[in-house]
């Protein structure tokens, strides 16, 4: 993620968290949720930051932010300070006023390489531009089907796509696996001996009616769905490739990349694409159970 951020998307998030300077005579209505001092210190502390208000709450909190702003790794500590700001459970009853934030917010951000977006229940912060139709579907999709497993691997996929394209790959194959692994122990069905992605693919076919040697289809569309099938296979054996070839799950040569941001985004679209159709299966085939997280046995 292109970090650091502009100081006016610093102050802007500090106005969301403080909901501002309070006390004022004639003030502009708070955007965000007025917080004193020891509620924006209980705020950051969710966020693991240890942050205390050393005299003014405003100015304490954007030398805070500052800081984290200025430091190595900012990607690993704004991005969630940025994404509970926008919490939408602080707005259940002002709905109105949530949609002001995330307005607020994207005014700036984007200018930084970022937007705020709703995804299911939830608000992520995403390169902007990055996000198509169905990587936002399935990324609302994994909130109702209680499946963070899923949601973890998308937003490594979508947090590399520029900086590191290989990783990108990596975690885009994953989302994949993922889903087919928690397919299969939900169904209490053995794991493949191969746990690649096509091994654990290959094993949720028969128990979603993926095979392409079905014989319940409709003369018409039997070839057609057949080759559809067919290339589904074909897209899930490709991004297993490049995620051997190109990915960095295996190792890497130091200053060596095989791939531009291209093919990891083709990579991230591509696996999106299979995870909505797997889970959507899901759904279909077994209406009534909900598909929970299973993370890799050890």
């Amino acid at each position: 993620m292109p970090f650091p951020l502009s100081p006016q998307a610093i102050d802007a998030l500090a106005d969301i968290i403080t909901g501002g300077p309070g006390g004022m005579v004639n003030a502009t209505p708070a955007i965000g949720v007025y917080r004193s001092g020891p509620q924006i210190e209980k705020f950051m502390r969710a966020c693991n930051v240890d942050f205390h208000v050393n005299g003014s709450r405003v100015p304490s909190l954007v030398s805070c932010l500052i800081e984290i702003n200025n430091c190595h790794e900012p990607e690993k500590v704004l991005p969630q300070i940025i994404e509970a700001a926008a919490d939408p459970r602080d707005f259940t009853n002002d709905p109105p006023r949530h949609a002001a934030v995330l307005d607020h917010l994207n005014r700036v951000l984007r200018y930084d390489g970022f937007e705020l977006q709703q995804q299911g229940l939830r608000v992520r912060l995403v390169v902007a531009g990055h996000a198509t139709p169905v990587v936002e579907q399935l990324s609302g999709m994994v909130e109702t089907v209680s499946f963070d497993t899923v949601r973890r691997d998308l937003d490594r996929a979508l947090a590399s796509i520029e900086a590191d394209p290989e990783d990108a790959i990596t975690a885009a194959c994953s989302t994949i696996e993922s889903v087919c692994r928690s397919i299969l122990i939900e169904l209490g069905e053995p794991l493949p001996a191969r746990k690649d992605v096509q091994g654990l693919f290959n094993a949720v076919r028969g128990p979603l009616g993926l095979s392409t040697d079905r014989s319940d289809l409709d003369p018409l569309i039997t070839v057609d769905v057949r080759t559809t099938l067919g290339g589904l296979a074909a897209v899930i054996q490709g991004v297993g490739a490049l995620r051997t070839h190109a990915g960095d799950a295996h190792g890497r040569e130091r200053g060596y990349a095989r791939v531009d941001s291209r093919i990891g985004r083709l990579s991230i679209h591509a696996a999106s694409t299979v995870a909505l159709f797997l889970i959507e299966t899901w759904q279909r085939k077994f209406p009534t159970r909900t598909l929970h997280r299973h993370d890799e046995p050890a």
